[in-house]
């Protein structure tokens, strides 16, 4: 996968190539990262980049030329240009399996209090947001989104299981883990996850797989298709909490 980063900021990016899991994808040539700085296609002698607002308003907004120009100089048929912004859609696993398969993104961080629209309307594919508040820029938006998207490449983690069973990979919240020592200021391990009976272990798991996300994120259950037997869990686990 290429990623092209366009910002105004590219020194905020240097440590990435460092980070365990992003810096073995780059080493190992299965994630490409450059980092664009818009200012470099200003045309103005100071390498202006913002204007004010038409209609008046708080703060300045960054000009469409210098980005658009940024934006074709390593776009291509393949290219998916992503505006990291607050009104964008809110990024989730899904969003993230989704863009892993693609060839090359362009991942477009803004400043100040934005950007020109006619950029947004007839360059970006798609707004993408953290979460539904402000911030400076675009740049830690997009640090989350090349995080979460390296770990999905192919050959990166040792094997599909590192990340199919995690939280949100299969709409489910992950089950609780454990290591040793078995018993902590009282507080045991699970017997089942000693028992070496595999079938226990990994019932033992969907259930409080199910569990957790009933309790702690009730919401995620609304658009998982349940089936019957997660259906018969669920009530289940309706009666072990309400029998406490």
């Amino acid at each position: 996968m290429k990623i092209d980063i366009l910002t105004l900021f590219p020194e905020f990016f240097s440590s990435l190539s460092s980070w365990s899991i992003i810096g073995r994808a780059i080493s190992e040539n299965i994630l490409n990262i450059d980092y664009i700085n818009i200012r470099d296609y200003s045309k103005n002698k100071h390498k202006k980049v913002d204007d004010y607002s038409y209609g008046g308003g708080p703060g300045m907004l960054m000009t469409p030329e210098p980005i658009v120009d940024a934006i074709d100089s390593i776009k291509n048929n393949n290219s998916r240009i992503i505006y990291l912004s607050p009104q964008g859609k809110k990024l989730n696993q899904n969003i993230v399996n989704r863009l892993s398969n693609e060839e090359h993104l362009v991942l477009l961080c803004g400043h100040y209090e934005g950007i020109d629209n006619r950029v947004i309307s007839n360059y970006v594919h798609e707004e993408i947001s953290i979460g539904d508040y402000v911030l400076t820029g675009g740049e830690i938006p997009a640090m989350v989104l090349i995080d979460s998207l390296s770990r999905l490449l192919p050959g990166v983690l040792s094997s599909e299981e590192s990340y199919s069973e995690e939280s949100h990979y299969n709409g489910l919240l992950e089950y609780p883990q454990y290591t040793r020592p078995y018993e902590f200021r009282g507080l045991k391990v699970p017997d089942v996850l000693l028992s070496g009976n595999h079938k226990e272990i990994e019932q033992w798991r969907y259930y409080e797989s199910l569990k957790t996300t009933y309790l702690k994120r009730p919401d995620l259950l609304e658009s998982f298709e349940l089936s019957k037997y997660d259906k018969e869990i669920l009530q289940s686990i309706e009666d072990e909490l309400n029998n406490k």
